[in-house]
């Protein structure tokens, strides 16, 4: 189970709270997918508890479309690191 909690004042920060996985990531896409383009967009990742592969490839993906990534575990931060350079 996934929970996002939103806080907004000039930038909009997704709280995210457990398991981060395919399910999840369509209803997170959603909710990005609905903010205003001139507003930067956080992931707090400090609750996040787990993700695999997919979860790794949305945070990858997130990044390189310019959504910060704070508060992330090491093992995840190398993953996405790697999942982005290809290494």
């Amino acid at each position: 189970m996934l929970r996002i909690h939103r806080k907004a004042n000039r930038n909009v920060v997704f709280v995210l709270s457990g398991q981060l996985n395919k399910e999840n990531i369509v209803e997170l896409e959603k909710l990005i997918g609905a903010e205003g383009k001139d507003r930067p967009i956080t992931l707090d990742l400090q609750d996040m508890t787990l993700t695999g592969q997919d979860g790794v490839n949305f945070l990858a993906q997130c990044e390189a479309a310019g959504i910060a990534l704070v508060n992330c575990d090491p093992y995840v931060r190398e993953w996405v690191t790697r999942q982005r350079t290809g290494s």
